[in-house]
């Protein structure tokens, strides 16, 4: 009998290093080549990248020192007709907020926008990303964020 129960016991004690042993063994930053994305600071610096489409450059400029208003300027290589920023929270969810950029021309447009204020505190750090259409453009290989600071 206490050799039955020791087999069981061996058994279930096998199948569970098995099915989580992996997981508690996976270390908790990601390993290059597994396709984890690094970030691009607007604040400090513009953000350029080539993909297939060409050459693209974002850059980012506050337009006062009080507010969270901003101007984000785009230029690709042969950018389509539309194109749309999604503002998302990076410390804190808040929702997407679209930003539609206007076309200048020679590949480059233009926005000037606002970023939604928090609620709990007066400074707010926000990803973008972008889209045409409903298609969302994930070429970059780096995360694009900013920190939007309100009084």
């Amino acid at each position: 009998m206490l050799r039955a129960v020791l087999v069981v016991g061996l058994m279930l004690t096998l199948l569970i290093a098995a099915v989580f042993g992996p997981r508690l063994l996976r270390t908790v930053e990601p390993e290059a080549g597994t396709g984890a994305k690094s970030e691009c600071d607007l604040d400090t610096s513009a953000c350029s990248w080539s993909d297939l489409d060409g050459n693209w450059h974002v850059a980012l400029k506050p337009l006062n020192d009080q507010d969270a208003d901003y101007e984000l300027t785009v230029i690709g290589a042969e950018g389509p007709d539309r194109l749309l920023a999604v503002l998302q929270g990076d410390s804190m969810y808040m929702g997407e907020y679209p930003v539609p950029l206007r076309r200048q021309g020679d590949g480059r447009y233009v926005a000037r926008f606002s970023a939604p204020l928090c609620s709990t505190g007066n400074d707010m750090r926000w990803r973008l990303d972008f889209q045409r259409g409903q298609t969302r453009i994930d070429t970059a290989p780096f995360h694009m964020v900013f920190q939007a600071h309100t009084l």
